[in-house]
C-alpha cells in the first residue's frame, strides 16, 4: 500500500517564538534569536553566544511537578506537541489512542542533566543524585512523555542521527503513514544542548562561532567571513496523516509530505564529504520518492550551519543535483536566525518549508554581507522574498555523515 501523506498540524517553541505564528512572523522579519548565553555560566568558554528559547518558564506550561521531573528538551517537546495537536484539531480518544504512533527524536537527549548529575555525584555523593536522572536524559524521553501525557498507546520512539535526527525521524514517520501501518503519526524533534560540556566540546572541535557580545553578527551561513555555527535549542512537532484519514475527519491540510531521502557519507565522523556526494544522493532520493524532478523545486531550506566546510559542501551538492538551475532557486538558511537546534533543526525547518508554500514567501539568510566564491548561489540575503512555492526541499546533515532530505508539495485535493 502506498498512500499520500499530508501535514495537518504544527507546533514549535524555539529561539524565535513560543508558537508557530510568532516564530514565522519573526523569521519573515529577519529577527535574530542569538544573544549572550544566560542558561549557564559560560564565562570560562570562548563561545559566549547562543540562540536560547526566551522568557521560558516550564512551570507556566506544565506545572511545578512536571517541570521539576523533566529536562529542558522534554519540556519543549511536550509544549510543541500540544500546539501541533490543537492546530490539527486532533482529539485523542479511546477509539484512536492505539492507532497513533509517535516519532519524536533528539540528538543527545538531556545532556545538561547528565552534566549536573555527574557533578552532584562526585561533589556531594551518589546519594544526592535524583532518581529521575535517566528519564530526564534519555533521548526517547520526549516521545515517551507525549505518549504518557495524552494516553497514546501506539508505538513511541526516537531516532538519533545527530543533527539529521529530526529530519530522519520525520522520514520514518512518513514511511509509517505511507505504508499503511498508521493513519496518524505525531512526529518531530526536540533538543537542548546548552551546557558547559556540549558547548566546550563543539568549541574544541573548531565548529562554533567565536564572536562575542556586544558586537557580534553571527552565524553567517554562506558568507565569506563565516566562522562557525551558533548553538540553538527548541522543538518542532508535525501531525502527519494519510490523506484519506485527514479528509474523513474534515481536517485542514497544510501541505503534502511528498518525499524523503537519506544517505551516509562513509567519510569522517565529524567532517562532511567535501564534494557533497552523500548530500546529493539524499536529495536525489527525496525527489525520486516524491515523483519529482529537480526542475520542480521552487525553494530549498538549506542545512546552512555557517561552518566553512558544511556551507561549501552543501553548495556543491545542490549544484550537482540541480545543475545550472541551482543558480535560480532561492535557498535560505534559517539557522542564521534560530541557531543550530541540533536534532530539532530539521523538524523546525520542515515547518518553515511548509509555511513558505502556504504563504508564498521565503525567509531570509540574515547576516549575509560578503559573497564567497565557493558559495555563489541565491541565498535570499537579509530580506524575505515573495516566491510562488509549490515544492520545497529541506536539507539536514549530521555528524557521522548522516544526510536526510525532506520534500513538501502544495496539496492538491
Amino acid at each position: 500500500m502506498s498512500r499520500k501523506v499530508v501535514v495537518t498540524g504544527m507546533g514549535t517553541i524555539n529561539p524565535l517564538g513560543h508558537t508557530v505564528q510568532e516564530t514565522w512572523e519573526n523569521a519573515i522579519r529577519g529577527v535574530s534569536g542569538v544573544g549572550p548565553i544566560t542558561v549557564f555560566d559560560a564565562s570560562g568558554l570562548s563561545t559566549q553566544v547562543a540562540a536560547e528559547v526566551k522568557n521560558f518558564d516550564p512551570k507556566a506550561y506544565l506545572g511545578a511537578k512536571v517541570a521539576r521531573r523533566t529536562s529542558r528538551f522534554e519540556q519543549f517537546g511536550l509544549i510543541a506537541a500540544r500546539e501541533a495537536l490543537q492546530d490539527a484539531g486532533l482529539e485523542i480518544t479511546d477509539a484512536n489512542r492505539d492507532e497513533i504512533a509517535i516519532v519524536v527524536s533528539s540528538s543527545v537527549g538531556g545532556i545538561e542533566v547528565f552534566e549536573q548529575s555527574t557533578l552532584t555525584a562526585f561533589l556531594k555523593g551518589p546519594r544526592r543524585v535524583t532518581p529521575f536522572v535517566i528519564p530526564m536524559l534519555m533521548p526517547n524521553g520526549a516521545a515517551g512523555l507525549i505518549s504518557i501525557h495524552y494516553g497514546i498507546t501506539g508505538p513511541a520512539f526516537s531516532v538519533a542521527s545527530a543533527c539529521a535526527s529530526g529530519a530522519d525521524g520525520l522520514g520514518i514517520a512518513w514511511h509509517l503513514v505511507k505504508s499503511g501501518m498508521f493513519d496518524v503519526v505525531i512526529a518531530g524533534a526536540s533538543d537542548s544542548t546548552l551546557c558547559t560540556v556540549a558547548v566546550a566540546a563543539f568549541e574544541r572541535a573548531g565548529a562554533m562561532s567565536q564572536r562575542k557580545p556586544p558586537d557580534f553578527k553571527t552565524p553567517q551561513p554562506f558568507d565569506a567571513n563565516r566562522d562557525g555555527f551558533v548553538m540553538g535549542e527548541g522543538s518542532a512537532i508535525l501531525i502527519l496523516e494519510s490523506e484519506e484519514h485527514a479528509r474523513r475527519r474534515g481536517a485542514r491540510i497544510l501541505a503534502e509530505f511528498a518525499g524523503y531521502g537519506s544517505s551516509s557519507d562513509a567519510y569522517h565522523v565529524t567532517a562532511p564529504d567535501e564534494e557533497g556526494r552523500g548530500a546529493a544522493k539524499a536529495m536525489r532520493r527525496a525527489l525520486q520518492t516524491a515523483g519529482l524532478s529537480p526542475d520542480d523545486v521552487d525553494y530549498i531550506n538549506a542545512h546552512g550551519t555557517g561552518t566553512r566546510l558544511n556551507d561549501a559542501m552543501e553548495t556543491k551538492a545542490i549544484k550537482s543535483v540541480f545543475g545550472e538551475r541551482a543558480y535560480h532557486i532561492p535557498i535560505s538558511s534559517t539557522k542564521s536566525m534560530t541557531g543550530h537546534m541540533m536534532g530539532a533543526t530539521g523538524a523546525l525547518e520542515a515547518v518553515f518549508s511548509i509555511l513558505a508554500i502556504r504563504d508564498g514567501v521565503v525567509p531570509p539568510t540574515i547576516n549575509y554581507e560578503t559573497p564567497d566564491p565557493e558559495c555563489d548561489l541565491d541565498y535570499v540575503p537579509n530580506q524575505a522574498r515573495e516566491v510562488n512555492v509549490d515544492v520545497a526541499m529541506s536539507n539536514a546533515f549530521g555528524f557521522g555523515g548522516h544526510n536526510a532530505v525532506l520534500v513538501f508539495r502544495r496539496y492538491q485535493g
